[in-house]
């Protein structure tokens, strides 16, 4: 199977697009990259305090810069954040650099996923699960234009859902 140079996961938070990525990468033999790890680490403080200090419009900066930097490697599965669909020159970054992964969950599951997580400072809300829906109206069609493959994550393991990505890339 001649699998693609680069996979790159797209989808809103709590689809599983690191716990995938990991296990993806092990099976592919490939390096795994998770874009808001590497901001976290280059910057020394975690999402939810580059949020509260300079916004979302600072960390999507952030966002942009690191991809740029991460898109430069070869031979990686790289998780990216939910958010780097909104922008133009990521989703073209993502399109010709590599082949576009786009994990898919109902509304449901992102709410249950996400529910005991302190480190989503856009769910920080009185109301997440509506939140959780007016970011998935948003992103979804962003998400499905870049995507070379759509792949549904719910009520599935992480193994399952590689296994399904493996197979459809042998397809292809």
């Amino acid at each position: 199977m001649k699998t693609p140079e680069n996979i790159y996961l797209v989808g809103p938070m709590g689809a599983g697009k690191s716990t995938t990525g990991r296990q993806l990468a092990k099976v592919l033999g490939k390096q795994f990259i998770d874009c808001d790890a590497e901001i976290e680490a280059s910057t020394g403080a975690d999402i939810s305090l580059i949020f509260e200090l300079e916004g979302e419009e600072g960390f999507r900066r952030r966002e942009g810069a690191m991809l740029k930097r991460l898109a430069e490697k070869q031979d990686v599965v790289l998780a990216t954040g939910g958010g780097a669909v909104l922008d133009r020159d990521n989703r073209s970054l993502l399109i010709t650099r590599g082949f576009v992964i786009y994990l898919y969950a109902p509304i449901e599951y992102l709410v249950k996923r996400t529910a005991r997580d302190r480190n989503r400072p856009l769910l920080q809300t009185d109301d997440p699960r509506s939140r959780l829906e007016a970011i998935v109206a948003e992103r979804d069609p962003l998400y499905r234009q870049i995507a070379d493959l759509v792949i549904t994550t719910d009520k599935r393991s992480a193994r399952y859902v590689v296994k399904e990505i493996v197979k459809k890339l042998g397809a292809i």
